[in-house]
């Protein structure tokens, strides 16, 4: 989940915690809390870019994390707002449901969280909402605002933090009603087109939740293609890139080919492009897949050329979008 989200989140759940009774000051605690994960972004500043990756929702996603972070901020908060009479049960079940659901809904996108880290390197990513969905965001964006507007005891405060919570949960629970719809129908899918594959995933392609990024392969490769919840024929126009682990060989050593296999869950390929090798995560899509299937991947590493690596994940995200683009992805969103 994008940084703005989080922050307009954790103020209306601080607001929804202490409501009347603490004014603003709950919503900025709030705010601060649903950020502090994030706080792994200062690893950019001296790790290189293989590394940052696993950095990333690593550590500071952990439930371990949560444990020793919550009670220290408790105590501040306690201390600092002397005197009151906030209990410091309440204030530690505050910071950690404040974290917890940062934790929680970082799991629902395609980069993965290491709950379980330093235990275990098992990344989970439920791949049912893109990291920046408007129509999640939108409703704790508005409630954020109009709560700073008002005053502590005015009668619509308790309306907004309710709309900036239950309306983006109530999304939540639609988008996962059409994870588990587009599952069905590309298992059904596979099997008449005799897809073979032992390994697969769906995840939803930017900005919407209705037409959603389809890979399916194996160690030969993978087939890619696109699906929307209102497509009518049970058919998917795939196209197979071979994932050319053999290419791989000349640099089989390298630390940063191990951390981007880790990182990738198996989900990538390689290509020769002119004088570099490139590693193509395949979780994070296709620039413009859904109208050029031959496209590059949004997610290219350079292996032979590091340093040209500063920005991975969404490298080229949104290179070419004009209004016919847009346009264009609106018309295959509504199935055609």
């Amino acid at each position: 989940m994008d940084s703005i989200t989080h922050i307009a989140l954790g103020a209306c759940i601080g607001e929804a915690f202490f409501e009347r009774g603490f004014g603003k000051k709950a919503m900025l605690w709030g705010a601060l809390a649903q950020s502090i994960p994030d706080i792994d972004f200062v690893a950019s500043f001296w790790m290189n870019t293989a590394d940052d990756l696993l950095a990333h929702r690593g550590f500071t996603h952990s439930l371990l994390f949560a444990i020793l972070i919550v009670p220290v901020m408790a105590m501040a908060a306690e201390k600092i707002h002397r005197p009151h009479n906030i209990s410091f049960k309440k204030w530690c079940l505050f910071f950690a449901a404040e974290v917890l659901m940062h934790l929680f809904l970082d799991g629902f996108n395609n980069y993965g969280v290491g709950w379980f880290i330093p235990f275990s390197d098992i990344r989970f990513s439920f791949n049912t909402l893109y990291v920046a969905d408007p129509f999640f965001s939108i409703w704790p964006g508005i409630a954020f605002v109009v709560l700073l507007m008002l005053h502590r005891f005015h009668s619509l405060r308790p309306i907004m933090w309710k709309i900036g919570i239950f309306i983006p949960f109530t999304y939540l629970l639609y988008c996962t009603y059409n994870k588990l719809s587009i599952n069905k129908e590309v298992k059904q899918i596979f099997a008449k087109q005799q897809i073979p594959h032992e390994k697969y995933f769906t995840t939803p392609t930017p900005l919407n939740n209705w037409l959603w990024y389809v890979v399916a392969g194996n160690d030969s490769g993978y087939y890619v293609g696109f699906r929307s919840v209102f497509d009518q024929k049970k058919e998917i126009n795939f196209t197979f890139f071979p994932k050319n682990d053999t290419l791989l060989h000349t640099v089989a050593d390298h630390k940063d080919v191990h951390q981007l296999k880790r990182f990738s869950q198996g989900f990538y390929t390689v290509e020769q492009w002119n004088d570099t090798l490139v590693f193509n995560d395949l979780r994070f899509g296709q620039i413009l897949g859904w109208r050029y299937p031959d496209q590059k991947f949004v997610f290219h590493y350079f292996l032979e050329h590091p340093n040209d690596n500063t920005l991975i994940v969404q490298r080229g995200r949104f290179k070419g979008w004009d209004s016919n683009e847009v346009m264009y992805l609106l018309k295959r969103i509504r199935g055609f």
